[in-house]
């Protein structure tokens, strides 16, 4: 029975992931929401936490990145409770989907329901935006696309105030695994110029069998196309730099070129999983701009250029050790 969950869950990231895991393992989600006047923005991260000796319990994790404020409520880990058929999450009154998430939290209570979802492709040959990577048990932390950008209905009423998101846009992702990267960059923003274009990055020195290597995974959906950079795809990052102000990045595939600029703002402390409890520390901003411009490679023509408000960007470890 395990083993039939675990081999449908391979195929669908987006569903949870930990069948038969006891000990030393996390999974959380990441739901950001933006009302349509971008003047409030959060994020809900749900999740489950394992240590070592098997100590557990579920959570939820509010970040206010207006206000650059974040909240961390514990459950117990028999309030988890995950859907073998497809990506349904409960922890005692609360619970997220896909297309919905219902919050009966002390400040936080609502629904907000998601249509027009667009999620990182899944063939079987390569499920989601770990690509071949998804078959290697032993990554320390696995990464998942729930919907690179989607609208919001509905309000939630968040410290007495009842916030619109109807009109707002949302994005969805997922981690799972025992540990954050020991040093990564990770930057995302869904609020362009113009609706249905949205953008992710991530950057991070991941263990291998034999040493550690730097990975990354970049995409940008823009006019009902996604532009994917990746090194298991054959693509290179050709330009890592990090200063406490801004980040620059740049990758290429065998057709683009994209470079990535952002200054960094003030950002809000969130729990981070170590060894699959939420003991570490982590550092977001949400309210960044990343700009982008790709290029075609063989033509120098500027195929895309933009800035991404509402952008979250988090750094994280040595990113010297990146380059």
């Amino acid at each position: 029975m395990i083993l039939a969950k675990q081999i449908r869950s391979l195929f669908n990231p987006e569903q949870y992931q930990g069948w038969g895991m006891t000990r030393k393992y996390f999974e959380g989600w990441y739901f950001k929401v933006v009302n349509a006047t971008g003047t409030k923005a959060f994020a809900f991260i749900p999740g489950i936490g394992m240590d070592e000796a098997g100590n557990s319990h579920s959570f939820i994790q509010v970040l206010d990145g207006s206000e650059k404020k974040s909240e961390y409520h514990t459950f117990s880990s028999s309030l988890f409770v995950p859907s073998a058929k497809g990506f349904e999450v409960s922890i005692g009154n609360n619970f997220f989907s896909s297309n919905r998430i219902i919050l009966d939290l002390p400040a936080v209570k609502g629904t907000l329901e998601f249509s027009g979802i667009v999620p990182w492709p899944k063939p079987w040959y390569s499920p989601g935006i770990m690509g071949p990577y998804a078959f290697a048990p032993f990554m320390e932390c696995c990464h998942g696309i729930v919907s690179m950008d989607h609208s919001i209905s509905g309000h939630l009423e968040i410290n007495g105030e009842l916030i619109d998101f109807t009109g707002g846009r949302g994005y969805t992702e997922k981690d799972w695994g025992h540990s954050f990267p020991s040093a990564y960059i990770w930057m995302q923003s869904n609020h362009f110029n113009a609706p249905g274009i949205s953008f992710k990055a991530s950057v991070a020195r991941i263990p291998w069998i034999s040493g550690t290597f730097t990975g990354f995974i970049a995409g940008l959906w823009v006019e009902n196309n996604l532009y994917r950079f990746t090194k298991y795809g054959g693509g290179r990052i050709t330009k890592i730099s990090v200063s406490d102000s801004l980040v620059e990045l740049q990758f290429q595939n065998k057709t683009h070129i994209i470079s990535v600029t952002a200054p960094i703002d003030p950002s809000t402390p969130l729990a981070s999983p170590v060894k699959g409890l939420m003991d570490g520390r982590i550092e977001e901003s949400m309210t960044s701009q990343i700009s982008l411009t790709m290029t075609d490679r063989l033509t120098g023509m500027v195929l895309f250029n933009g800035k991404g408000r509402n952008a979250s960007i988090e750094i994280s470890g040595n990113t010297d050790t990146l380059l």
